[in-house]
């Protein structure tokens, strides 16, 4: 079957790879859709590992259930790609988000557990979740990214009339900017150096408005202003923003991931008293949750899709993320075009 992997630094390559078979314990699924995710860049980015079949956000059905009983051939299924070992501390209290194996053997994110860029994959069988039939492949496979961002608003946990700022309008920051207007935020911004994707998130009925982080005249009007900051971005700069704009006494959620070390000023942490918690991934729960809101229609996240591309087109699509200059959000990949 036709995949893409890492060849290299900012370097896929389209291969022939075996078809996989069943497994006891592992569900089989033929991938309908894969999303491009902010931490598959890094990847990329990076250039390794090498041969690594990236694609953690994916939707599709059942080809074999590996011995999951309530699983048949044919169910429209998503999946958590974690690989949580079940016994450690962090287990044992439902933190599977954070077991040290967690990312170890996750599909997508693993040379042992190839992802989404491909026609098939192969996932945990206790990490399968069905989707309603009245959602689409397409919704299924933003749960992944949708449940990053829910996680992220659940430790922050806004009070009706906070002012909240969200660092960068990529997936994981509209979805953010998204639940927290929904738990009752007086006021959402969210700050972007692309004016493209700024203006999106006020177009999608997200935030209230948008910031220039490049106009320091108007980012130094809004220092202190803000009771809670969540950082999607996760390089020094975005960092370091967000600890000047929020408030003393507020709260920093930190959700975007740095590959390499970064330089953070720690004064306004200290001088301000300010809460910094991380964020990781999301519960079991909260990823149910997310499916259950799609399906009810309680949150609209096809408004996020910007569109779906060929594996054939998966760099060109990297490339354009990676620019800056995009109004995409949300790419999707069909792994059988």
């Amino acid at each position: 079957m036709k995949s893409v992997a890492i060849k290299g630094a900012k370097e896929f390559e389209i291969k022939e790879v075996p078809e996989l078979e069943p497994e006891e314990g592992k569900v089989l699924i033929d991938v309908k859709k894969t999303g491009i995710c902010g931490s598959d860049i890094h990847y990329w980015e990076l250039g390794g590992p090498v041969g690594l079949i990236m694609g953690h956000e994916y939707c599709g059905t059942v080809i074999d259930n590996g011995g999951r009983e309530d699983l048949k051939v044919g169910d429209k299924v998503t999946a958590l790609p974690i690989s949580p070992c079940g016994h450690c501390d962090a287990c044992a209290k439902g933190n599977i988000h954070y077991c040290a194996d967690t990312w170890t053997h996750a599909s997508g994110l693993s040379l042992d557990n190839s992802g989404g860029l491909a026609p098939m994959l192969k996932v945990r069988s206790d990490m399968v979740l069905k989707v309603p039939d009245n959602m689409t492949f397409e919704e299924g496979a933003l749960v992944e990214p949708t449940a990053v961002g829910y996680h992220a608003v659940n430790l922050a946990n806004p009070n009706v009339g906070d002012n909240v700022l969200v660092v960068g309008g990529g997936i994981i920051g509209l979805v953010s900017a998204m639940f927290a207007k929904k738990s009752g935020a007086s006021k959402v911004v969210v700050s972007e150096t692309n004016p493209k994707r700024g203006e999106s998130a006020v177009k999608l009925g997200v935030a209230d408005e948008w910031l220039d982080a490049l106009n320091e005249e108007e980012v130094s009007k809004n220092i202190g202003k803000y009771d809670i900051v969540i950082e999607c971005c996760g390089n020094g700069p975005a960092v370091n923003s967000a600890l000047n704009l929020v408030r003393s006494g507020g709260t920093v959620i930190l959700v975007g991931v740095s590959m390499t070390p970064i330089n953070i000023a720690t004064t306004s942490i200290v001088m301000k008293e300010v809460k910094t918690i991380g964020a990781i991934a999301y519960t079991k729960e909260e990823f149910a949750k997310c499916i259950s809101m799609i399906a009810n229609k309680e949150i609209d996240v096809d408004k996020f899709i910007s569109k779906t591309v060929t594996l054939e087109d998966v760099g060109a699509s990297y490339e354009e993320l990676y620019s800056g200059k995009s109004s995409s959000i949300k790419i999707l990949v069909d792994p059988h075009k």
